[in-house]
């Protein structure tokens, strides 16, 4: 998993609540168990007519928000079901931090096993974020996640609480399988001293 440090990119705006994992990705596109590949898809139902062109006033559809890495979302973001897709493919469209007010805990703890950083913070935070956010392009967050602050366009500061642990997953590029390799020495020394121990099994 890719390591997140430090990220300064373009911040997208979408204050709507209650974005579920539906509108996420939505379920007809749930035919692969690979990580890659969804980012196309990302939003598919507000993003694109029923003939497949754009719709134009959608927010990552905007020229300045095509290469949006961070996203400024509503209260209660990644609700409903809890399929592992919607992380991966906010991911695969480029997405690398989601700002709001609240998450859906199993989308949450998901976000961080995919690289993602999820950051909570108090509506009247969000709103400054927001509003920083819909300067467009020009106007470029700063996510440093070791200092734990998130910086906007105009230098203002905003400090934000993150789990120790899961921080270091993030820091550390650590995923389920990444967390299991750093213990392989201590996990063979077992195996080692129980097939000596019990050398039928």
């Amino acid at each position: 998993m890719e390591k997140f440090e430090k990220l300064t990119g373009i911040a997208a705006p979408m204050p709507l609540v209650n974005i579920d994992t539906d509108m996420i990705i939505p379920k007809r596109f749930l035919k692969s168990i690979k990580r890659t590949g969804f980012g196309v898809s990302l939003f598919d139902e507000m993003r694109y007519n029923r003939d497949g062109t754009e719709i134009e006033d959608f927010v990552l559809n905007k020229p300045q928000y095509r290469e949006a890495e961070i996203l400024v979302a509503g209260d209660n973001f990644g609700c409903g079901s809890s399929r592992e897709h919607a992380p991966w493919a906010i991911k695969d469209f480029g997405i690398k931090c989601v700002i709001s007010t609240s998450f859906a805990d199993i989308f949450f703890n998901n976000c961080f096993k995919n690289g993602i950083l999820p950051i909570v913070l108090p509506q009247e935070q969000v709103d400054v974020l927001m509003k920083d956010a819909e300067k467009g392009q020009n106007a470029r967050m700063t996510v440093d996640l070791e200092e734990q602050t998130v910086t906007t366009s105009d230098g203002e500061t905003i400090s934000f609480e993150v789990d120790a642990f899961k921080k270091h997953c993030l820091l550390q590029g650590l995923d389920d399988i990444g967390l299991s390799m750093e213990k392989v020495s201590s996990i063979d020394s077992f195996e080692e001293q129980a097939s000596q121990a019990r050398p039928w099994v």
